[in-house]
Parts: structure tokens; C-alpha cells; sequence
């Protein structure tokens, strides 16, 4: 009977000194995927979310291919205004998968349309294939301009022979629409274009130097006064023509130094907003300045605006013959 009472001892002890080890096992072991029922989520873009939003809506847009509307912008609500529910109406039409994305710089300096692009570019490229340089004041009314995917490579929608106003065969301002891989082949844009004008025509060497054809609409039955409405008023809202420094000498040839590269800047934050019923993303952008290549970023309008403004009336008159 002792050794019965011995032997069942050990057989209990055996039997919880196993159980122990196996629970030890089981509490350390991987525990397969498959089993976990755990919700994984990943941090989504700050941006993609007005693109997905729309998934249960009957407009929303079926293109593969997704396109930033880039809008270079300061002071220009008014406008803006009219923009942000017009393009809306314009691009439903074609089911384009896009977003409004206003680049409004908040600094001190010269309004610089190209650094903005390039900024705008950075902070939305990899949510997005393709992009739309496209003025405030320039809105499509011919519902055969197309804004999909530039397969070939970029495509003007403006072209010289619609805009309202410019009509050189190297004009490549207003709006263009530049595939992901392009403007980033070209290393964007100059950033050397403080104040108005030029920096879309040093624009248009980088392309031709990279053997990047831009192609323009075919087949428009309207012209340059029906194809485009243009809400810029020259007398409310004056250009800021006036030449500085070297900027003159400096601004008529192809940048080589700067660009997407080595464009500065403060992200000063980003607004979301809806216009009407246009959802669109507003980037803060404060642009910085080296005044040691580029002083004309502040120009003296004491020293600047005398023999300025008539010499630039001349040069646009003159654009398509620039030194470019």
C-alpha cells in the first residue's frame, strides 16, 4: 500500500510538472496569422482619404490613374471662388480621379509659381500619377479638353492656339499636365522665378532637353476666345513685373543649379476644405529665399519699378524670342 501511495505521488507530480511545460510551450509559441482576428490598420495619407471618400457615391470617379490639381496661389480667393466649383462640374464629366491641392505661399517674398509646384509636387507625388500645373484664373469651357492620364508624355491642354492671351508655339503656361515620372526626370522646375513670367518658358527647355514631347488637344472646333474663360482683371490684380539685380540676365537662361531637388521650404500646415461641394486641400507653403543667388526675391521698388515696368511690357510682347 506504501508503494502504491509512492508511485501515485510521483505519477501526479510527473503528470502537473508536464502540464506546466506544455502550457509554458503554448504561451511562448508564434501564434499564426491565420488565427489572429485583430484589425490591422496602417497609416493612411493625408491626402488619399478625399479620393476614397467617394467610393459609395454615384460619382465616384472610375479613372485608374489619380491627378493632382496643382493651383500656384496668394490672394486670390475671389477666384478662387469660381475655380473650385467649376473645375468640379468640367472634370465629373470625365470621371477623372483627382484632387485640388491650392499652393498658397505665406511668406514675405515674391510670389514664385514654379518653387510652389515643386513644393506641391514633393508633398503629394506618391499618392498621386500625375500632375496638373493649372492657373487660378484660367478655366476650360470646351468639354473636349481632356484631363486623363498623358501617356504619351505631357500634355498642354492651353495650347497657343486656344489661350486667350499667349499664342507663341513654345507656350507651355496655363495648364499642363505632367506624368509622376516626368517632372521628376526633369528635376521640376527652376526655382530661380520670383515675381511674373518665365519660368513656364525655361519650363518648356527642360522638356525639350530631356526629348519630352508636348503634345497639345487635337480636333478643337473653338478658338482663343470661346475654348478657355479667363477671370484675371489686369487692373485689380497687378502682375509683378519689376526686374532687380542680375535677375534680367539671370532669368533669360536655363537654369542648370536648381529645382525639385534643392527647392526650400516650410510646410506650415494643410486645411481641408470644401468650396460649394468641392472638397480641395489648402498647403501653406513659406517659401525660403538664398539672397546671395537669387536677391531679386525682394526687390527695391524704389530702385526697380522706374525703367521696369516699361522694359517687361516689351519683353512679353517679345516673349517667344527669349534667350531661353
Amino acid at each position: 500500500m506504501e508503494l502504491w501511495k509512492n508511485i501515485r505521488s510521483k505519477y501526479i507530480f510527473a503528470c502537473i510538472l508536464i502540464t506546466f511545460i506544455i502550457s509554458c510551450l503554448v504561451n511562448i509559441a508564434p501564434i499564426s496569422i491565420d488565427e489572429c482576428k485583430c484589425e490591422v490598420t496602417t497609416k493612411s495619407s493625408q491626402y488619399s482619404y478625399r479620393i476614397q471618400e467617394n467610393k459609395d457615391d454615384e460619382s465616384y470617379k472610375k479613372s485608374l490613374h489619380r491627378l493632382a490639381i496643382l493651383v500656384p496661389f496668394r490672394d486670390r480667393f475671389e477666384e478662387l471662388l469660381i475655380f473650385a466649383p467649376h473645375m468640379k462640374n468640367f472634370l465629373d464629366k470625365q470621371n477623372i480621379n483627382y484632387h485640388i491641392f491650392i499652393l498658397n505661399q505665406v511668406d514675405r517674398f515674391r510670389f514664385n509659381r514654379a518653387s510652389l509646384i515643386n513644393v506641391g509636387f514633393l508633398e503629394i507625388s506618391k499618392e498621386f500619377d500625375y500632375i496638373a500645373i493649372h492657373d487660378v484664373d484660367l478655366l476650360p469651357i470646351n468639354d473636349k479638353l481632356l484631363y486623363s492620364y498623358p501617356i504619351k508624355g505631357p500634355h498642354h491642354v492651353s495650347s497657343p492656339e486656344l489661350h486667350p492671351r499667349y499664342h507663341y508655339p513654345t507656350f507651355v503656361g496655363g495648364i499642363l499636365l505632367v506624368k509622376r515620372e516626368h517632372f521628376m526626370q526633369v528635376n521640376g522646375m527652376s526655382n530661380k522665378y520670383w515675381g511674373w513670367g518665365l519660368e513656364d518658358d525655361e519650363f518648356y527647355i527642360r522638356l525639350k532637353e530631356a526629348g519630352l514631347t508636348v503634345t497639345r488637344p487635337q480636333n478643337i472646333s473653338t478658338g482663343t476666345h470661346n475654348t478657355f474663360k479667363h477671370v484675371h482683371d489686369r487692373n485689380h490684380r497687378k502682375r509683378d513685373m519689376m526686374k532687380c539685380y542680375n535677375q534680367r540676365e539671370v532669368t533669360r537662361k536655363r537654369d542648370r543649379q536648381t529645382g525639385l531637388n534643392n527647392v526650400s521650404y516650410k510646410m506650415l500646415g494643410t486645411i481641408n476644405m470644401t468650396i460649394g461641394d468641392t472638397p480641395l486641400t489648402v498647403l501653406n507653403i513659406s517659401l525660403m529665399c538664398n539672397k546671395t543667388s537669387t536677391p531679386w526675391c525682394e526687390c527695391d521698388k524704389v530702385i526697380s519699378s522706374k525703367d521696369g515696368k516699361s522694359k517687361e511690357k516689351k519683353k512679353v510682347n517679345n516673349k517667344s524670342t527669349t534667350g531661353l
